[in-house]
């Protein structure tokens, strides 16, 4: 039988003599189930992440998860956004992961923390950050030393943030999950071991510490000391936990994922899921007496860069959309679609416990947006360049999302194939500042064919990076820009000078009221009354990114299924409030409107009429 046990002190918040005569707190495993305080205690969670919610709306989402129905919130740590470079932490603001758990908790709900150090989650690089892969020795997901040792400080200082959290220390965090459905990516139990002393020396494993793989890895991603979760979506439960009560027929029954809803992808269709279905099977699992965590209840925004991309073979690439609403229970706004309310009544029904009021959605408008008022031309705003002969990745540039630009002389007469091997992930190829041609990773694509010149000539490459691979090995490549050599008609080109374009300052951006075409910066203004929440219509728009005021919202892509941008209300004022976006191909029609609900393409996996 597997067992663990977690005490807890009274809440830190009380004075010493009462804390000393408060009760202790228990939360465990017994055989399959769960005890809190000695008593039967079903787990009914659902999958939130602090960074992709602004945190003004933090209370919000979690005050809607507890009316559901739900007992508990699940979210990830999310390395990257927290070690933005080697030893700089940053837990602040949006960043603030114990500002949230402490939130959950006053709400009254428990926390599943899952602190990776890979967390997949459609999340750039699956959460680490892209800084280790500068040295290309480093094997992520690994005992590689220099890997085995950035994991070693990062948990240690993660631990910081969320022991006092733990419920041994008043907090609410009553499980932790080793790594993350790590029998998908290897099987090798050293690794896992390693990792697992490493969350025990960080103070991370007092407790209730677990495994979750999806059902066919479940042998390779365990430990047979540790609790074992299995992780599917719609259509799969009645054969996913049949697989895990043969893998342990004594263990705990738990589902540590189960998808409810899926994610979109640019240039694929939107996802739509079948929430009757999942009702559905939320009863069977609940009344088999599994515990269950929904992935996502509230799926958010990845705001910014952070997007990831989808592969599982490191050929195949599929860069995820900015938006993360994930069809989940409740929308990328916050709003509560059909789903919520047949999952809500779902859980009152096993639960005894009477069904709350689905709560009201809050109401979108739309806003008056200028003309362009002014611009600037990319190639007018280039910083100082880094000079090499070959080109340099993001990482050896140190640098981790945004554009590079990559330069080098032609002579005269070079045209023919260029090739790029390895580029990552999306780049425009320049001759004197005219477009020849685009390489896009999505479409396998590595050549494009130069016109011939009667003279010298410069050849620029802007590369994107569209989104690190999150999922399977490929992640231990996926360093960015131009990765590989770089040839014309099969001859490698020297002398390159470098332009680093993370886009973190747009204060140095020169604008002015010239019209612009081709890699440009616009300027407009949103006129806000009252604010509240819309979405930015990106249909007038090609490929890019945009910001309001200081806050990244993310990426356009005329070619979708996302074709709009959430905008929330709490990162507006009232009156002018300034946007800008950087358009790969602008041009003078650019045109931004607000509307006051999502717009998506072609929708596939379409739930069945209401």
């Amino acid at each position: 039988m597997l067992y663990a046990t977690l005490t807890m002190s009274a809440l830190a918040i009380l004075p010493s003599d009462a804390r000393s005569a408060a009760p202790a707190h228990r939360f465990e495993v017994s055989g399959a189930g769960f005890l809190k305080d000695g008593a039967p205690h079903q787990v009914i969670s659902a999958e939130m992440h602090y960074v992709r919610i602004p945190r003004a709306y933090w209370r919000d989402r979690l005050q809607k998860a507890k009316t559901m129905g739900l007992n508990t919130i699940t979210t990830y740590a999310f390395w990257n956004v927290h070690e933005p470079r080697p030893g700089v932490y940053d837990f602040t603001g949006q960043n603030d992961l114990a500002a949230f758990i402490r939130a959950a908790q006053a709400e009254g709900l428990d926390v599943i923390l899952r602190p990776g150090p890979y967390v997949c989650s459609e999340w750039e690089l699956g959460g680490y950050p892209s800084w280790l892969l500068k040295d290309r020795n480093v094997l992520l997901r690994s005992t590689e030393p220099q890997y085995a040792a950035a994991v070693e400080r990062w948990m240690a200082r993660l631990g910081r943030e969320v022991k006092p959290l733990l419920l041994k220390n008043g907090g609410p965090i009553v499980a932790i999950q080793l790594e993350n459905e790590y029998g998908a990516f290897g099987d090798d139990k050293a690794y896992l071991e390693g990792l697992e002393a490493t969350y025990r020396r960080a103070g991370l494993a007092d407790g209730v510490l677990f495994t979750s793989n999806q059902a066919s890895d479940l042998a390779k991603g365990s430990l047979p000391h540790l609790p074992s979760m299995v992780n599917f979506g719609s259509g799969g439960a009645e054969k996913s936990v049949a697989q895990l009560e043969t893998f342990r027929p004594d263990g705990l029954r738990m589902v540590g994922e189960y998808w409810a809803g899926w994610f979109d992808k640019w240039g694929e269709e939107h996802h739509e899921t079948d929430g009757r279905k999942e009702a559905e099977e939320l009863r069977f699992m609940l009344q088999r007496g599994y515990s269950v965590s929904l992935y996502m209840f509230h799926g958010g925004t990845s705001f910014g860069w952070m997007n990831g991309a989808d592969s599982h073979t490191g050929k195949d690439y599929h860069p995820d959309t900015t938006s993360y609403d994930y069809d989940a229970p409740l929308d990328e706004a916050g709003a509560p679609r059909y789903k919520y309310g047949l999952l809500a009544s779902v859980i009152a029904e096993v639960t005894g416990k009477p069904a709350a009021p689905t709560p009201a959605a809050s109401i979108a408008k739309t806003f008056p947006i200028s003309p362009v008022k002014r611009s600037a031309s990319l190639w007018r705003n280039l910083p100082e360049p880094v000079r090499a002969d070959r080109p340099l990745t993001f990482e050896e540039l140190d640098q981790n999302y945004g554009y590079v630009l990559y330069r080098v002389p032609l002579r005269p007469g070079q045209g023919g194939v260029l090739t790029l091997k390895g580029v990552h992930s999306y780049a425009q190829i320049y001759v004197d500042q005219k477009l020849v041609g685009v390489i896009d990773r999505r479409l396998d694509q590595e050549t494009v064919t130069l016109p011939g010149r009667s003279r010298a000539a410069t050849l620029d490459i802007l590369v994107e990076n569209t989104g690190r691979v999150n999922y399977s090995r490929a992640i231990r490549t996926e360093q960015a820009g131009l990765t590989g050599e770089v040839t014309l008609e099969g001859q490698p080109l020297n002398d390159w000078r470098m332009y680093r374009l993370p886009m973190d300052d747009l204060s140095k951006v020169r604008m002015s009221a010239e019209p612009c075409v081709g890699p440009c910066f616009y300027e407009v203004e949103m006129k806000v009354d009252q604010p509240a929440d819309t979405y930015l219509d990106t249909r007038g728009l090609h490929k890019g990114q945009l910001w309001l005021g200081e806050h990244n919202l993310g990426r356009f892509w005329s070619i979708g299924p996302v074709h709009t941008l959430y905008t929330p209300a709490p990162w507006m004022r009232p009156g002018a409030n300034r946007i800008v976006f950087f358009d790969l191909t602008g041009d003078a029609k650019e045109r931004l409107t607000t509307v006051n609900a999502p717009v998506f393409g072609k929708v596939t996996n379409t739930r069945e009429a209401q």
